[in-house]
């Protein structure tokens, strides 16, 4: 099998993409946003394509300001304080939406997919347009893959009425082996990828550079992709978000090497601790219904946002849906409250109980195990969703050989639930900027490894002399190991 070895990049790549190679004098469209690979399976993936006016982003340093009405006194105030006032957006004399630092404006036109695996001839996909109203994307569903198998990709952009290809893109992906094969798989977990919290100034996170050094089958996003609060008012600066953040050296680089399993969380669909119906002009004219659905177009997703994915015979995973079901935050706690919601509960037992996977591992936005801080009170860790969190608890602890990985939180841990023994890893955050909320010194008895650092989780599975073996092991933002866990099968 063929492993992607990642190379020392340059500020240069800021500047252009290095994975980009224009094949005409034709004025776009671009890939600035690069591609994203997702929902792999034995035979499917799904590639994500964004085009874009421009071959690079706009780097001035400009924002629009954000300013609150006082009802008070009548003046237009910086500070919000979460609270529920009219809300004003002003651009700069001169500036734009599409000139603010990290727009990438779209453009329309056509994009294919050409795909080959090892020893096998090109396959092209049909052109397919990108959608203007889904911030010029577009999804290339491939189907009928080999299983086990690695991928070559190009994609290829036109104009609307060109018929000649304005650029490429390269990229590759692994698929996923048959239920019935024993297959080594190492993937890796992060969560709360914060602009403001970048620990690169010109290429981004560092810590997509040392997970590529690993080797990843492929890689898992528990949500906080971006975070909407401070700045997306509306639709187009919600859509801005990922434009900046997917138009970094470090995302369009890693991005085009290694498929991803997407999951969203508050700051990714509308604002912090968020629920459906819930009502505040914080957010101006962006809607919670709207970022349901903005989040569906800007990653590699299908229309159903909680999923099971099998990959080989000793790994099956659940991603699961935390917002879009729940109960509000502040309801008194019993039966009637959920975050899965009823269907999402039933489908996640069901599929459970049915698997022979031999390891088992629901990924959770949200924590389950915790423990959490006193005064949150939006997940399963927390008092005010404990009557499903007991729920949930249980049934996963009566499972064999079945595990819990988080994100949300801004700090990594290994915990034991202290009356079901389930265990729970938290994966951390994308930078040590970002990292915080909790202190080494706050240790409780449910925590095995505790550490308020950025980074990110790895979980191997493998056999050794044909017994399956999992293991957790945390990394620093550089690749540096804090806590390794190892566990065989029961």
């Amino acid at each position: 099998m063929k492993f992607h070895t990642p190379v020392l990049i340059t500020l240069s790549i800021f500047f252009g993409c290095l994975s980009c190679k224009n094949t005409a004098e034709i004025n776009g469209p671009y890939f600035a946003n690069g591609i994203k690979i997702g929902e792999v399976t034995q035979n499917k993936a799904i590639i994500w394509v964004r085009l874009t006016k421009d071959s690079v982003r706009v780097n001035e340093k400009v924002l629009p300001e954000i300013t609150y009405l006082n009802p008070e006194t009548g003046a237009w105030d910086v500070r919000d304080g979460r609270k529920d006032r009219e809300v004003r957006v002003i651009y700069p004399e001169g500036y734009t939406i599409n000139k603010i630092e990290g727009a990438v404006p779209g453009a329309p036109g056509f994009a294919r997919v050409k795909y080959k695996s090892n020893n096998s001839l090109w396959t092209a996909t049909s052109w397919q347009p990108v959608d203007s109203l889904k911030d010029y994307t577009c999804q290339v569903e491939l189907n009928n893959l080999d299983p086990d198998n690695t991928y070559e990709i190009i994609v290829e952009s036109r104009g609307p009425q060109e018929n000649q290809v304005s650029e490429t893109i390269s990229g590759e992906f692994k698929t996923a082996p048959e239920i019935t094969q024993p297959s080594p798989v190492r993937f890796m977990v992060s969560t709360g990828q914060a602009y403001n919290d970048l620990d690169s100034t010109y290429f981004g996170f560092k810590l997509y550079n040392s997970i590529l050094k690993l080797n990843p089958s492929f890689f898992v996003h528990t949500g906080d992709i971006v975070y909407y609060d401070s700045y997306a008012k509306n639709v187009a600066l919600a859509q801005w978000h990922w434009q900046r953040t997917y138009s970094l050296p470090s995302n369009i680089e890693f991005q085009r090497h290694v498929s991803s399993y997407f999951i969203k969380d508050d700051h990714d669909t509308w604002m912090n601790d968020c629920w459906p119906g819930q009502s505040t002009r914080f957010m101006g004219d962006f809607t919670f219904e709207q970022g349901i659905e903005i989040f569906k177009y800007e990653v590699p997703m299908k229309e159903k946002t909680y999923r099971t994915v099998r990959w080989g015979k000793d790994l099956q995973l659940w991603f699961v849906e935390g917002r879009d079901f729940r109960s509000p935050n502040t309801m008194e706690d019993g039966p009637a409250k959920t975050i899965w919601g009823k269907e999402q509960l039933t489908w996640f037992k069901q599929s459970v109980e049915a698997s022979d996977a031999t390891f088992r591992i629901l990924v959770s936005p949200t924590p389950i195990v915790g423990p959490d801080r006193l005064r949150k009170n939006d997940n399963h860790a927390n008092i005010g969703f404990s009557y499903e969190g007991d729920m949930i608890r249980r049934f996963i602890s009566n499972q064999k050989n079945m595990y819990i990985i988080c994100g949300d939180r801004h700090w990594q841990y290994f915990s034991i639930h202290e009356e079901t023994g389930l265990k729970e890893f938290c994966c951390g955050p994308a930078s040590d900027e970002h990292a915080g909320g909790w202190s080494n010194d706050q240790r409780m008895p449910s925590h095995q490894y505790l550490n308020v650092i950025g980074g990110f989780l790895t979980v191997e599975v493998k056999r050794i002399s044909n017994n399956p073996q999992i293991s957790f092991t945390h990394h620093g933002v550089d690749g540096a190991v804090f806590n390794a866990y190892i566990e065989e099968s029961e």
